[in-house]
């Protein structure tokens, strides 16, 4: 009759290979690894050896719900696990899914035995020539022939005993080679109660297969019939609830391969940050090293500004001294070693040039001024976008600015005006009178605000929104003097800007032979470069040093072409 079974899981292929359904064609015990042997189905679908479940650690299990309470959810089932000696209700975990099995009163060997893996396991051992099946009867020898009627695997000796036997004379044995085409020779499922009988019936009243002599003795009056009458009923109900499931199988496939497509997205999401991350720091650390450098050079350039003018008054007074040694060294001669005549006839050229040298100006205390500072505090405006502090400070009488941006709570720009600005330019010196500033709306959430220190100083800036500070007010504004222009002429030489004239003086004190009292700089012979006439800076773009005393005689310089 089984024969005749039409296929209840005719949509398993559609199935992947690793779902429940698709696990009744796997071959190996997933613990041992091995072939199955003796193979169970858990309820969860994962078939085990049945050693292999005897060998898992067993728990009891115990309901802690309360038997009238009302509190737990419905449905919900609370458990507690305790040691095998106190419950009776004895489960294992399914190796495969972690899923718990509660145990048949049997214990292990009660469990449902997966006819089809222990087919699929003997077409597995035929395809390897027959290794590892044994005779059924002996348990013995290795199979070599099928019993296509009784569906028992032989061996050679068993197979000619069949053969003698009345009984079974005359039925059909094939030689095991030829049934590798088969898709199933598995044995005759028996009945568990009745070893000697095979399973070939169906309990309407007990939903289970049985035998001839369980309809005779246990299930007399419950309703049965044969299995191949009733399995199309029972395998549509089978198609039904697949039908059911296979629409969740696609659904999870779908969200898993959803969470793949994020994932995939988050890392790439990731990575792209982790760009913009580096792009920024990299920016960021190459405009503050780009304005260090600047910082660097500007203190270079005042460096060199400096020692340049150090050296150029150096040069100046030991041309001075050395003037005024040689004066000295001859006179003191001439009046200790000179006649009355030689002294009478050399004194006007001694007393001129002593006049003249002692008519020289030059600074009995020279030097550069060595007050350079940082102040970090003093913001620099925006450098490659980010905020950047430099050297610069405002001036007395020159008008100073600064722009108010306003946001809001999110950090956007606020893009409205009409707020309550309120600034104050206080002096920190209190005898100098506060400085008005004035506040320019420009209506789009900034704010222009101006101011004119007229002293020089230390100054503190309030700047207020709504009566309360912006975030680092107060801050600290240093006030330097105003920029002195250059009164002179920026040049190599007095002999070349006053056209020649002898009379013609330079700050930086060096003087030309044959009569000129001007320098002669910049040309062979005479060391220094070109300068400004007024101060002695090397710088043309600088501002004027020159503090007063006797002015540079301007009237006598002017630029002639070369």
């Amino acid at each position: 009759m089984s024969e005749n079974r039409k296929p209840l899981l005719g949509i398993v292929s559609k199935l992947p290979s690793g779902t429940a359904l698709g696990n009744a064609g796997k071959t190996h015990c997933p613990l041992c690894l091995g072939l199955f042997k003796a193979p169970r189905l858990l309820p969860c679908l994962h078939t085990v050896c049945t050693t292999c479940l005897e060998q898992l650690e067993p728990f009891s299990v115990v309901d802690i719900r309360g038997g009238d309470s009302d509190t737990s959810s419905e449905g919900s089932i609370f458990q507690e696990l305790k040691p095998r000696s106190l419950q009776s209700q004895i489960g294992i975990l399914c190796p495969v899914c972690d899923a718990q099995v509660d145990l048949p009163m049997g214990g292990v060997k009660a469990l449902t035995i997966d006819h089809l893996a222990v087919n699929d396991v003997m077409l597995e051992s035929l395809r390897g020539e027959g290794q590892g099946l044994v005779c059924d009867l002996c348990s013995d020898r290795e199979v070599e022939k099928r019993c296509q009627t009784c569906k028992a695997n032989l061996c050679h000796f068993c197979c000619q005993a069949h053969r003698r036997q009345k009984k079974t004379t005359y039925h059909t044995m094939v030689d095991l080679k030829d049934l590798k085409g088969y898709s199933r020779i598995g044995k005759p499922i028996l009945c568990p109660v009745h070893p000697a009988e095979e399973l070939r019936l169906f309990c309407e009243f007990c939903d289970r297969p049985v035998c001839r002599d369980c309809v005779v003795g246990e299930h007399r009056e419950h309703p049965c019939d044969f299995t191949s009458n009733v399995i199309h009923k029972h395998g549509d109900s089978v198609r039904e609830l697949l039908k059911g499931t296979q629409p969740h199988v696609e659904a999870l496939e779908e969200a898993l391969a959803q969470i793949n497509i994020m994932n995939s997205a988050l890392q790439k999401r990731v990575e792209a940050v982790a760009a913009d991350v580096q792009t920024f720091s990299e920016g960021y650390i190459k405009a503050i090293e780009e304005h260090r450098d600047k910082l660097l050079k500007q203190l270079e350039d005042i460096r060199i500004q400096k020692e340049n003018s150090l050296q150029l008054q150096k040069a100046q007074l030991e041309q001075l001294l050395a003037d005024m040694r040689t004066g000295v060294e001859f006179t003191e001669h001439l009046l200790t070693s000179g006649s009355d005549l030689e002294i009478l006839i050399t004194k006007g050229v001694v007393v001129e040039r002593l006049r003249k040298l002692n008519k020289v100006q030059y600074n009995a205390r020279p030097g550069a001024n060595d007050k350079i500072c940082f102040c970090p505090q003093e913001k620099a405006g925006q450098c490659h976008g980010y905020e950047i502090y430099d050297l610069h400070r405002a001036r007395e009488k020159q008008t100073a600015s600064f722009t108010l941006l306003c946001k809001d709570a999110a950090g956007e720009i606020m893009g409205r005006g009409g707020d309550n600005i309120q600034v104050a330019v206080l002096p920190k010196d209190k005898k100098d009178s506060p400085v008005r500033p004035m506040v320019q709306d420009n209506k789009d959430g900034t704010y222009y605000i101006s101011y004119t220190p007229k002293e020089p100083g230390v100054y503190t800036v309030w700047v207020c929104v709504k009566e309360q500070h912006v975030q680092g007010s107060p801050f600290t504004v240093t006030v330097r003097r105003k920029h002195r222009p250059h009164p002179g002429v920026f040049h190599c030489c007095t002999f070349c800007s006053s056209g020649g004239q002898k009379t013609a003086r330079c700050a930086c004190g060096g003087t030309m032979p044959g009569g000129y009292l001007g320098c002669g700089h910049g040309h062979k012979g005479h060391p220094g470069r070109p300068h400004w006439s007024c101060c002695g800076k090397f710088n043309e773009k600088s501002e004027c040093t020159w503090t007063g005393g006797q002015s540079a005689p301007r009237s006598l310089l002017r630029t002639v072409a070369l």
